[in-house]
């Protein structure tokens, strides 16, 4: 028996050719409107009943959002540039390449020409509870992230976990890379890492009129790097656990990972200190529950085996 088919809600489509022209339409429609930029996030969770905005704002004309160029020491990316180019990119691939592999890693490539760098670091966290079909969550029992008064996957009314799958963010972060936003006439610049709450049905802390027009890299700190993901398919799959690491010239470490808690999981040491107490560090930092393909005991052992790798494959690279 076929599952039967529930409408797509309508909405009014507005198309900005500059920052200011966007931000009077959202100010038109406040609490009805959704920035739309290359749409592989945003309207697939329309198809499924999980986003209903009324007005969306299309930012795929505005040239202020375009460009990769080294500025000020450092490397900016704006951010309606394409994981398909960012790829490619001479500039991202001489100065950033892990970015190059986190974004070679989303999805499919038909999807990568169209998905932008500042859509997936601001994509909807993902839960196999509530990234089903209107119908699906409807027979099983709303949760907390569409209104219910229950989180599925724990039992518990307190939390969400559904959890941060962005790949480009945690290399992004490992990379110290900054994140630039502009609401009215104010440009804020602040560490990406910042922006992502750990609460599953708000993740985001930027508000909800600003338009994301940058990332900004730093150049000349000498990383090297490791990026691993876990997933069921090479391809199409979004992540199950992403990590990130990199080793600067002043033996600093950062790691970064997605896909096991709501936000970002940090992690800052010194090259010297003891591989073992970090991994530890970030799996006690990581609130993994079963709400994904994979159990969250195989995803924390993973953790282990990730960065155990990846700490031996920057150590030598800098050898």
């Amino acid at each position: 028996m076929n599952a039967p088919t529930l409408p797509v809600a309508q909405a009014k489509y507005l198309l900005p050719a500059s920052l200011r022209e966007a931000a009077d339409m959202a100010a038109q429609h406040p609490g009805s409107f959704r920035y739309v930029a290359g749409g592989t996030d945003v309207l697939v969770n329309r198809f499924q009943g999980n986003e209903d905005s009324t007005c969306l704002i299309d930012l795929g004309r505005i040239p202020a959002l375009k460009g990769i160029a080294r500025v000020d020491g450092h490397l900016r990316i704006g951010a309606l540039e394409t994981l398909d180019r960012l790829m490619k990119h001479p500039l991202v691939l001489a100065d950033a390449p892990m970015l190059a592999e986190a974004a070679r890693s989303v999805g499919a490539p038909l999807l990568r020409k169209t998905a932008t760098i500042g859509g997936n670091v601001l994509c909807e966290n993902r839960c196999l509870y509530y990234n089903q079909s209107e119908w699906w969550r409807e027979s099983v029992g709303y949760c907390l992230k569409c209104n219910g008064d229950i989180c599925i996957a724990t039992g518990g009314r307190n939390a969400c976990f559904s959890e941060l799958v962005s790949d480009t963010a945690p290399a992004l972060i490992a990379l110290d890379a900054e994140i630039e936003y502009t609401e009215g006439e104010a440009v804020t610049r602040t560490p990406l890492e910042r922006i992502y709450t750990g609460d599953g049905v708000a993740p985001r802390n930027i508000p909800p009129a600003a338009i994301v027009t940058a990332l900004w890299l730093p150049l000349g700190r000498g990383f090297t790097w490791a990026f691993r993901k876990l997933r069921e398919r090479q391809s199409l799959e979004f992540t199950s656990l992403t990590t990130a690491m990199t080793l600067d010239s002043g033996g600093r470490i950062k790691i970064a990972m997605a896909g096991v808690d709501p936000r970002p999981v940090v992690v800052e040491a010194a090259a010297t200190d003891d591989p073992e107490a970090l991994v530890r560090k970030a799996i006690k930092g990581a609130r993994a529950i079963d709400n994904d393909m994979f159990t969250r005991l195989y995803r924390r052992e993973m953790i282990g085996v990730y960065l155990r790798d990846s700490f031996n494959t920057v150590t030598a690279a800098r050898m």
